[in-house]
């Protein structure tokens, strides 16, 4: 008997190879086949090496949404999953428009202000949520630091020490202005809610080494903090299916700070799922109406460092 069959549409999959590897193990656990499809700029990246990359069109073209339905006709798409930032507005529009297609993740207006770290940073604010103080330029202390707006993976983020050079910065009010904590500790917890709204699993991880946004370095870590304020920033935004959410650990005044709320999978959640996180599991049982489990008995001090690995492409005949 042939095995049943499952088609994942990563947005924005890229260098999600071992992502890729996981989904299809998972399948193999209850008999299913998984194919992995990725809609990216260019056909030429890593995860070709896992799954049918597709060319697509920037998740900002008004034309994407119809033709990312074109995919999900032409690959008969059972599930949609968001990679990178800019994909999560267009998987929750995408969730709206295919009611047959999971899509595990929030809601449009959710989503969209998730996005903007300007308006996420008052959202968390007006919802009592601790966070960096946050200042106008007026009001700004130093040193601070500038975050683009929108954007991820650290990319433009500055770091000022007096006020002179932060008037010099180029279109400042496309950033957000925080305080800058020098003596901190960064982490991100891991997280799985269905679609009833139950948490099922909250993994801290601390972020040890850090390129390109991403961790290259990290370990899972039993906190009770971390695990507490991620379930209440859970229920004040309604979160769904993956997410990550970002956190800092002041060291000189003990606290713990929410930095970002990224409804997707993150690139370190590899680590948290080796810990014993059954995150990718949900997705694919969650997908075909199975019963889900909470998950409590994950590993603390699992440590996970990745290396570079090449993917090679030759020229077309």
């Amino acid at each position: 008997m042939k095995n049943q069959q499952l088609t994942v549409l990563l947005l924005g999959g890229a260098r999600r190879v071992s992502l890729a590897e996981l989904f299809k193990r998972s399948g193999q656990r209850i008999g299913y086949k998984v194919n992995i499809v990725s809609y990216d700029l260019s056909e030429e990246v890593p995860i070709a090496l896992e799954a049918k990359v597709i060319k697509g069109l920037k998740f900002n073209n008004p034309e994407v949404v119809a033709d990312i339905k074109k995919v999900v006709a032409d690959y008969d798409v059972n599930i949609i999953l968001p990679i990178v930032n800019n994909s999560i507005e267009l998987a929750s529009v995408l969730k709206s428009e295919l009611p047959d297609v999971f899509v595990p993740v929030t809601d449009f207006e959710n989503a969209k202000s998730l996005f903007d770290k300007a308006e996420a940073a008052k959202v968390f604010k007006e919802a009592k949520l601790p966070i960096p103080r946050t200042y106008s330029v007026i009001s700004a202390q130093m040193p601070a630091i500038a975050k683009p707006r929108k954007g991820g993976s650290s990319r433009g983020i500055q770091i000022f020490n007096n006020i002179e050079d932060l008037m010099h910065l180029q279109d400042l009010h496309n950033y957000l202005l925080q305080e800058y904590i020098e003596h901190a500790r960064e982490y991100t917890v891991d997280c799985y809610i269905d679609g009833k709204g139950e948490i099922l699993v909250t993994v801290p991880r601390e972020r040890l080494e850090i390129m390109g946004g991403e961790s290259t370095r990290t370990i899972t870590c039993h906190n009770k903090v971390l695990e507490s304020l991620s379930r209440e920033v859970i229920e004040k935004f309604s979160l769904r299916g993956p997410v990550n959410l970002q956190f800092l650990h002041d060291l000189d005044s003990d606290r713990y700070l929410l930095m970002e709320v990224n409804p997707r999978l993150g690139g370190g959640v590899i680590c948290s799922i080796y810990a014993g996180a059954p995150i990718v599991d949900y997705i694919i049982d969650e997908s075909l109406g199975a019963e889900l489990q909470p998950c409590t008995d994950w590993a603390s001090g699992t440590l996970l460092a990745r290396y570079f690995k090449e993917a090679v492409f030759y020229e077309k005949d």
